[in-house]
């Protein structure tokens, strides 16, 4: 009996993946395939006899009617977020209007291949958000070919996926510059996160980009990575007052770490910002009522999460948008945590 042609021989002789032979096959309009590619692929299944198996077809246009939320953060993390509801709320906004569900996961860092392919295969979503996405997900290059819409909330080099987001690197240049405006030259910077995270990485380049715009020389031994949560904001905080370096401002990259920062000043017994000026990044509800209030970045999180969704619904219809990258726009929002350079504070 011979054997049964199948989409992986189609795709083998095409010289493509075995997705993009579903697409073609299936005439799924949602990603950009040439038409010789389209062609390569109709001439193969032709020569081969291929024909599609009429229950793997029908099993494959089951919709789940719902999407899914894929946080690369371990829940002890996500626990102590306070940025993370506004994104929530915003997703939920839309999905609820549409009638959908919402699927929240999260993956450890190393297992992200593992949990896309899980949520894809056992067909849980129609289409996936992934939030804090990392310069070393080797996953993500598989999602490009995965038959389910993905968007980005948080752009990525290279990435061929759609991705929502702000100008990081901007936004950081933007309030170091605040900093520096006031007379400051010796600043700290405490990020967001460790360096495989984007948004890190960006926030980095905008704080060095404020330096050198003010010629003030990048001192590395100045610089900490926190890790999301307040508790590693503390951390490096302590870690910089117990540090020989001279510093009068401290750039923290998430006002959630900042929670920890202004503690660990309050408990070395300096104020802020007589001692020294703390400038955030996100405007959380918290930063407006804290002591004192917080200059920080003003993100748009329920409009990232609102606009990331309705262009996730655009890839579900089968909607290109001519551009890959949506970013929103940021504010610097100057309250009291920051005041002008008088003397050596630390």
């Amino acid at each position: 009996m011979a054997k049964r042609v199948t989409s992986q021989d189609v795709a083998d002789l095409a010289g493509v993946s075995r997705t993009t032979v579903s697409f073609v096959l299936n005439n799924v309009t949602r990603f950009n395939i040439t038409p010789q590619t389209k062609q390569k692929v109709l001439d193969a299944a032709d020569s081969l006899g291929y024909v599609p198996n009429a229950s793997a077809q029908a099993l494959a246009s089951r919709r789940a009617k719902a999407i899914g939320l894929v946080m690369t953060r371990s829940p002890r993390y996500i626990a102590s977020d306070t940025f993370l509801p506004q994104i929530i709320g915003g997703l939920l906004d839309v999905v609820k209007s549409k009638k959908l569900g919402l699927l929240i996961e999260w993956v450890e860092p190393g297992l992200q291949l593992a949990t896309y392919r899980e949520l894809v295969h056992a067909k849980h979503i129609d289409g996936m958000i992934l939030l804090t996405p990392r310069l070393d997900d080797e996953g993500l290059k598989e999602l490009e070919d995965f038959d389910v819409p993905t968007i980005l909330m948080g752009e990525l080099p290279g990435s061929m996926l759609y991705s929502v987001d702000v100008d990081n690197r901007l936004a950081a240049q933007k309030v170091v510059g605040h900093l520096v405006d006031l007379g400051h030259r010796d600043i700290a910077c405490i990020l967001n996160a460790p360096p495989p995270y984007s948004s890190a990485t960006e926030r980095l380049l905008g704080y060095q980009d404020a330096l050198e715009a003010a010629n003030i020389p990048f001192n590395d031994k100045l610089v900490r990575h926190a890790d999301f949560d307040p508790a590693s904001g503390y951390k490096q905080m302590e870690s910089l007052l117990n540090s020989v370096e001279p510093f009068s401002a401290v750039f923290t990259a998430s006002d959630n770490v900042t929670i920890g920062v202004l503690s660990a000043i309050r408990n070395a017994g300096k104020k802020v910002p007589d001692d020294l000026s703390v400038a955030g990044f996100d405007d959380i509800p918290w930063a407006a009522f804290s002591d004192p209030p917080l200059t920080t970045i003003r993100m748009p999180a329920q409009e990232l999460a609102q606009r990331a969704c309705y262009l996730l619904l655009d890839l579900m219809q089968g909607q290109l948008p001519e551009n890959r990258l949506l970013r929103l726009e940021t504010e610097l929002v100057i309250r009291k945590s920051t005041q002008a350079f008088t003397k050596l504070q630390v």
